[in-house]
């Protein structure tokens, strides 16, 4: 039953006036965990059906799952939770999103406005904790600033470089009437708020005279590309054709360029591939699209690519020098951008540039087979698993997710994305715990897809209570647990800057997962050989509903390559034997 709430808008109480916003906005679902500040909005949202409310156990995996959301479908994700630790849950996700550049929209509930400054129960200053975790964040003290404020917070969410807004509401702002606008609200950000979206025509036309002039380009692409939409993927694969340019993506950004392309190098950076960091060193033009050089990728500023010239283009005027100098910067829409490089590239009358020696190079570094890995015969190895599990489900077109860890840098090196919104993972924050509610989030958006959360068994726990969502919203999300028994990321820098010093283990006190999967009401399966791992993975895609596989994979291997904290981008280690291992100094670094 839908209770008429557009009867008479001019009886309409705040929480009603949000709700018919919502939906207006486009909004068809909100990730929240209801507490006395927020029951009015609740109570509205009861009597409304069209906006599809998911109940999550804890409200971090709220703000993750909108993130999931948000990057699987290219809209942004809504969150509804009450005041004081219902907002403060949602911090982590804030940060993770601004970090990278995911367009979320936090509706906290508050104490009413006369209680603000009281210490009431459950009362915090919402705006002054989220300031420096939120692209833009509001305090409304009355319901007549309701519409406005959340048609405000979604344009700036989702326009130019995309990222969180929180929009705080009193209780009593709530339940008092308001009117309503519609078309006739004018938003105060339309005037003051405009990102820039267009490049300049002098600054493409310099960037395009240095690619055809150039001997060995390379494109960074980044995450920007993938917020830019489907046409900045395509544009780029267009270009890299036009020029004939290797391609290489940060973490963020993979997916924008197809895997399968003999252009493609791989990512880059810490964890990336040989030929991708040679690449870049070795370059005399660097095309940065949608990236920001973060450290991961450069490694020591002044050895990174030193003889490069660097176009860069982002959306976000602030991104552009602020850590690697550019030669050209161009402040515009990726996808913008790239279009308008090509058609200039094209009315000039470019070709194909003459690469050949430039690529043998390229095959030189490739040869090197940097991401082989040993396989034993009585040990299921982590690469081993991934790469069993891409050959099953690569022709499915599945929407990946990862936590945060070993498994996640080894996903990114053996997985082979071939289109964007395919891979979900916290890139700049790191945030362990993300991969399951990110994939619950994926999973509402796209209900018949087939969404797999790359875990570890550490980075799990930090949201495993998830899977009880999972279970009553009867999504069918596979978790894919490369099991270690170790804090994996943090044994590895221990192992190769502290001296195995393991500070904190917990090998002897870890869950069995099959019975934990089985209590929330899930299907559990455990693999711990080789010879094991195609029918398990068999047995998972086969089977209906969600499914947790609990795979044994070997203790104590490691992520290779890795570049050491403090080296230079091309000072990279290739296995336990290599010599050149960091001082304990620059291992501490890489955390």
């Amino acid at each position: 039953m839908t209770h008429d709430i557009d009867a008479d808008a001019s009886r309409m109480t705040g929480a009603q006036v949000l709700v018919r916003t919502l939906v207006e906005l486009g909004v068809d679902t909100i990730f929240g965990y209801p507490g006395g500040a927020v029951l009015p909005i609740y109570d509205a949202l009861f009597g409304d059906c069209r906006i599809r409310h998911i109940l999550v156990r804890h409200e971090a995996a709220a703000a993750h799952a909108a993130e999931g959301y948000a990057r699987s479908t290219g809209r942004p994700g809504v969150v509804l939770v009450t005041s004081g630790p219902g907002l403060t849950n949602t911090v982590t996700g804030l940060a993770d999103a601004l970090m990278d550049s995911i367009p979320i929209v936090i509706l906290s509930g508050q104490v009413a406005t006369h209680l603000i400054g009281t210490d009431a129960f459950q009362e915090c200053d919402t705006v002054g904790i989220t300031r420096h975790c939120t692209k833009h964040n509001y305090l409304i003290k009355t319901a007549a600033h309701l519409e406005v404020t959340l048609r405000d917070a979604f344009h700036i969410a989702a326009s130019g470089r995309p990222g969180p807004v929180v929009v705080d509401i009193p209780k009593d702002v709530q339940v008092a009437r308001a009117p309503w606008r519609g078309a006739d609200v004018v938003l105060p950000s339309s005037n003051s708020y405009r990102p820039s979206q267009n490049a300049n025509a002098d600054a493409i036309g310099m960037a395009v005279d240095l690619l055809s002039r150039a001997k060995r380009p390379v494109f960074y692409t980044g995450g920007g590309v993938i917020n830019a939409g489907a046409d900045a993927s395509r544009l780029l694969r267009e270009i890299a054709l036009e020029t004939g340019a290797p391609v290489t993506s940060t973490l963020m950004g993979l997916g924008a360029f197809p895997a399968s392309s003999p252009q493609w190098l791989g990512m880059l950076g810490m964890h990336g591939t040989y030929e991708a960091n040679m690449a870049m060193h070795e370059a005399d033009l660097v095309v940065a699209v949608g990236a920001r050089f973060d450290d991961r990728v450069t490694g020591r500023l002044d050895a990174f690519s030193p003889r490069s010239r660097r176009v860069h283009i982002d959306i976000d005027r602030s991104s552009i020098g602020k850590t690697v100098r550019a030669d050209v910067g161009i402040v515009a829409d990726a996808g913008q951008a790239l279009d308008a490089m090509i058609k200039l590239w094209r009315g000039r009358g470019h070709v194909p540039i003459n690469l050949e020696p430039w690529w043998r190079r390229i095959a030189g570094w490739r040869a090197r087979d940097c991401l082989a890995f040993d396989s034993p015969a009585d040990v299921i190895a982590p690469q081993a698993a991934l790469r069993a599990l891409w050959r099953k489900v690569a022709s499915r077109d599945p929407i990946i997710t990862t936590e945060v860890g070993q498994h996640q840098m080894w996903a990114a090196q053996h997985l082979g994305f071939q289109a964007p919104r395919r891979w979900l993972t916290s890139g700049g924050f790191g945030t362990m715990g993300y991969g399951l509610p990110a994939a619950i989030g994926a999973q509402v958006a796209h209900p018949d897809a087939l969404v797999i959360d790359i875990s570890g068994d550490a980075s799990f726990q930090m949201n495993m209570q998830e899977m009880a969502t999972a279970r009553q919203y009867r999504l069918p999300v596979k978790i894919f647990m490369l099991n270690n028994e170790h804090l994996g990321m943090v044994r590895q820098l221990q192992d190769v800057g502290y001296g195995g010093r393991y500070a904190a283990s917990y090998s002897d006190s870890l869950p069995d997962f099959v019975a934990l999967a089985e209590a929330y009401g899930w299907t559990g399966l455990r693999i711990d050989h080789p010879g094991d791992l195609e029918n398990g993975i068999d047995r998972m895609l086969a089977t209906q509903g969600a499914v947790l596989v609990d795979i044994r994979v070997a203790r104590f291997d490691n992520v290779y390559p890795m570049v050491p904290g403090g080296a230079a981008h091309i000072d990279m280690l290739f296995g336990p034997k290599d010599t050149s291992a960091p001082t304990p100094e620059e291992a501490g670094a890489l955390l």
